[in-house]
């Protein structure tokens, strides 16, 4: 189950050229689980036709806020009345003018001042355009009306312009309407995740490295963000976009993870280390390729050094999470770690199998804490994987607020 499943997600286009890619955004809200309520501008209708929103959401277009026929209920309140959340794509320069305004003068300006949900503005116009001062203080206003407003993507525009102002990607705009409906029980805590595999220089072609795709740390960092966290992502060698609102540190060897993580701990609250360190490396680096002979190479390794025990012997009052990826004896081996280590949680993933572990879409784990609890996940995606990853450490963070507040009431009665 999804965070959209069963919601209704109120879509409303714009009228510029962005507005062929709401077909692309009806359809993964969908895919998503999500009911999907489409209104445009009329603007809108000359750039796709509302058949084609049609018949991708499964239910009318609303687009005229007069006519007998199609507000004949008063649409706009009902639509505004059903939505879970609201998200404005493309919202124009004139939309966006109209909204900070509080018109309602068309069906999507009406409907969107009668909701009582969360509402995502994505603007999406002309370099120069977004950047008048008029355009930048209306967007300024719909935040005070505590709309989400996201940045647009950089590029080659329609119009030939280079610069900010395109539409991001549908999947960046759902992951802002799931933003809005989650919990935000991570509002203003720091977090500190690393991620993906390291490269330890054998000389300067060839590295020593594991099979990490870096996708379970990134979801740990995407997760975190959607919660209202504030992320530090330190990142090894991968393919993967870094999540949107982490600040992410890019690092290729343990040495720079470790003092990438070093310079970032003194500020987090919690500590999720995720990333598939390298356990040894090369003593010594060749300065020049190694040439292939028929004799046998010999290296030299030494251990990297042990970011995960650094950080938890550091600790203080952070929650410290690790992660470990087994074959075989999962949770003994995992419990160990986590014991030796002195972690609050541990995260242990079963990689033996071909569906999960490295490089796939799903983890099958066990989460251990240091309290003796075990939870066995199932074959999950590594998203919702986050997700519940997440959930445990803000169990943990609530059990010692509680135990504080009451440690301090106990103080004050003495």
């Amino acid at each position: 189950m999804g965070k959209l499943t069963d919601k209704t997600v109120l879509l409303c286009v714009g009228g510029g050229i962005a507005a062929y890619k709401s077909a692309e955004i009806v359809r993964r809200l969908r895919e998503a689980g999500s009911h999907v309520q489409v209104a445009m501008t009329a603007a809108a209708t000359e750039f796709i036709g509302p058949l084609t929103l049609q018949a991708l959401s499964g239910r009318p277009v609303a687009r005229r806020i007069l006519d007998a026929r199609e507000d004949a209920s008063i649409g706009h309140i009902t639509i505004a009345e059903q939505a879970d959340a609201v998200l404005i794509a493309p919202a124009t320069a004139n939309l966006i003018s109209r909204l900070a305004a509080g018109a309602a003068d068309d069906m999507v300006t009406a409907a969107v001042l009668a909701v009582r949900c969360p509402v995502v503005v994505a603007p999406a116009m002309n370099t120069h355009m977004f950047e008048h001062p008029a355009v930048q203080e209306n967007l300024r206003k719909l935040e005070t009306f505590g709309y989400r407003i996201v940045a647009p993507d950089s590029g080659v525009l329609a119009c030939g312009t280079e610069g900010v102002g395109r539409l991001p990607d549908a999947e960046v705009l759902i992951d802002e309407v799931e933003s809005v409906l989650t919990p935000q029980d991570l509002s203003g805590v720091r977090v500190l995740v690393s991620a993906g595999p390291t490269q330890e220089a054998i000389d300067p072609v060839r590295y020593i490295s594991n099979r990490s795709s870096g996708r379970m740390g990134y979801a740990v960092a995407a997760e975190a963000c959607r919660r209202g966290a504030t992320v530090t992502l330190v990142s090894g060698p991968t393919a993967l976009v870094p999540p949107r609102g982490c600040q992410t540190i890019q690092v290729r060897s343990a040495s720079q993870m470790h003092a990438a993580a070093r310079a970032s701990v003194a500020a987090a609250e919690v500590v999720v280390m995720v990333a598939a360190v390298a356990d040894y490396r090369p003593k010594t680096v060749a300065q020049d390729k190694l040439k292939k002979s028929p004799q046998s190479l010999r290296l030299e390794l030494e251990a990297t050094e042990d970011i995960l025990s650094e950080m938890s012997a550091a600790r203080g009052d952070r929650i410290v999470v690790g992660f470990a990826a087994e074959t075989e004896r999962v949770r003994e081996y995992a419990r160990g770690k986590l014991e030796r280590k002195g972690l609050d949680l541990i995260v242990a993933n079963d990689v033996s199998g071909s569906e999960t572990g490295f490089d796939v879409e799903c983890n099958a784990a066990w989460i251990l804490g240091r309290d003796g609890s075990e939870t066995s996940t199932g074959i999950l995606t590594k998203r919702v994987l986050a997700e519940r990853i997440w959930d445990r450490v803000a169990e943990l963070r609530a059990s010692r607020n509680s135990l504080s507040r009451r440690r301090l009431g106990g103080s004050d009665s003495a």
